[in-house]
Parts: structure tokens; sequence; C-alpha cells
């Protein structure tokens, strides 16, 4: 799809999404045997759930008929959140990830696995795992010093002191 149709289906899509307290994200078209699928990704501070991709998705497929900016050949509509290990690109995102760790590759080379605990609007407050049971290190990057960054999946985290399980 060409990115003007791309751009007309942001333009659509986006109002829709804010309305609903989401971001639009991304708008992706990919062919899928006969039919194409358009891939809408949406997220929220907190999260978007089921629900919230159900309700977007019924009055997404209502303006994509009314404008037929799809065209005639059939489509499967799919509104989704972003995956686990998204890319980090905004400010938005990192901010939605604080508390959770993330790999970094620097601008200056190299490379950080590190936990994002505070965002503003020039960087990122982290905490640097100690390595060989030293204690963690705090450290600052600012937006400009990444190339990217990723989320990492944990699997084994322990909860933190606010998080744990409160006895009755």
């Amino acid at each position: 799809m060409s990115t003007t149709q791309i751009d007309r289906l942001r333009q659509l899509l986006e109002p829709l999404a804010g309305k609903r307290g989401m971001d639009l994200e991304d708008v992706r078209v990919t062919p899928a045997g006969r039919r194409r699928v358009l891939q809408v990704v949406v997220d929220a501070d907190g999260g978007v759930g089921l629900d919230a991709c159900a309700e977007l998705s019924r009055a997404a497929s209502e303006v994509l008929d009314e404008t037929n900016v799809m065209g005639a050949a059939p489509y499967v509509l799919e509104v989704t959140s972003p995956g686990a290990e998204r890319p980090l690109t905004e400010p938005r995102h990192y901010r939605r990830s604080v508390g959770r760790l993330a790999r970094i590759r620097l601008a200056e080379g190299g490379e950080l696995t590190a936990r994002i605990i505070a965002v503003d609007d020039e960087g990122l407050d982290l905490e640097v795992p100690g390595e060989k049971g030293r204690k963690p290190t705090a450290r600052r990057v600012d937006f400009a010093g990444i190339a990217a960054a990723r989320v990492e999946i944990e699997f084994s985290r322990k909860p933190a002191d606010d998080e744990s399980p409160k006895e009755a």
C-alpha cells in the first residue's frame, strides 16, 4: 500500500483512537493470500485491553466501510496493542515502561540493559544492575544519546515491595 493510502488510513483512524484515550502507534497493510490484513496498533497509559481493541475495531470498521479507503479487495481488520518486546521510539513509550527492564543501544556505541526508573522531557533515569553481587548503579541517558531501545521480557522478576501480595 502506498504511503498516501497509509496516511489516509492514519488520518481516519487516529481520531477514533484518540477519542478512546489511545495513541495510534502504527498502521500496516500486508498481503495474506487473496486478502490483505490491515493491522492497527494502538497503545495507552496503563495498556490496552481486549474490550478497548474490540470497541475500536467496530468503530474503525464502520468508518472504513463508509470511506472505502481500502478499496474493493477483501481485507481483514486487526486491532492490537504493541508486543511485549516493542521498540521504544517515543518519550511516551519510555514513560509507559517505567519499572521495566530495557536493552538500550547507545548512540556513542555500546549497549546496556537497565531498569527504567523515571522519564522526563530530556531523557531517562536508569538503574543498571550490578555484576557479580555488586549493587545497582544509577545512570542518566538523554534521548539524543539513544540509538535504539527495546523492552526486555522478564520471566523471573521479583515483585517490588509495593507489588508484593498483601496479607489480610
